[in-house]
């Protein structure tokens, strides 16, 4: 599997890729704009980034629309920081609930802990919380911190700068 960060990278480069030398399984880990929910419903499997009721719902009506879904990871921000998307942890099993009301794929939790804190925290409360709303998969961490995700049950990490560098 790969992922991309942005939906507009992806399309220029992917779909050629595919064409070429097969399908992969392409996830979507950056943020997500409404306007562009139909284009990466189009290119991607998954998408770790179902972050807000606006945007559930226009998954759920393109959906509806095009017979399928990619699956999703509701984005939490098991920080409370103001600057990150992502629900917040104490309305997070409300919004999983109301998703899958909506008949969305929800297959996971994706957490983002604040840089300046030990991650172990923030993934643990995740993987609580998935528990509790009976989700099996968890993406989280990253290149710095990968290790300690993986020990609290991380199912997918996200590594490309270890792997590619920093993005210039």
């Amino acid at each position: 599997m790969f992922g991309e960060n942005r939906v507009q990278e992806a399309a220029g480069k992917w779909p050629e890729w595919q064409d070429r030398f097969g399908k992969v399984e392409l996830h979507l880990l950056g943020p997500l704009q409404t306007n562009k929910a139909r284009q990466a419903m189009a290119l991607f499997d998954v998408i770790h980034s179902l972050d807000r009721p606006k945007l559930a719902q226009t998954i759920a009506r393109l959906a509806q629309e095009a017979g399928a879904c990619p699956q999703l990871f509701v984005q939490v921000n098991t920080g409370m920081e103001p600057q990150k998307a992502g629900i917040l942890p104490a309305d997070t099993d409300r919004f999983i609930a109301d998703c899958r009301a909506l008949d969305l794929p929800v297959i996971g939790l994706m957490c983002i802990p604040p840089v300046d804190e030990e991650p172990g925290s923030h993934f643990s409360h995740l993987a609580q919380i998935a528990q509790r709303n009976d989700l099996t998969q968890l993406s989280m961490g990253m290149s710095d911190d990968f290790e300690t995700a993986i020990a609290y049950g991380a199912t997918h990490v996200r590594v490309g700068s270890a792997i590619f560098g920093a993005r210039r």
